[in-house]
């Protein structure tokens, strides 16, 4: 599952909308909007949507063995 689709669960979890959560990290809906489509955002884009929507966001490596990088 890419992280748009991940983005859009959490808003609908949360009952915030697309113009709402633009507002919220400072960029305007229709930007949000492309960046969806694409689903192209970075590291820091993902922690400020996490950020505003009462989540944390954790990217990390796994290795077979259980072992995070």
């Amino acid at each position: 599952m890419g992280m748009a689709k991940k983005i859009k669960l959490l808003m609908v979890e949360r009952e915030v909308t697309a113009s709402k959560l633009a507002e919220m990290i400072g960029t305007s809906q229709s930007n949000l909007s492309n960046k969806l489509k694409r689903d192209n955002f970075s590291e820091n884009e993902l922690k400020d949507i996490a950020e505003s929507l009462g989540a944390k966001y954790e990217a990390h490596f796994v290795l077979e063995d259980g072992r995070k990088f």
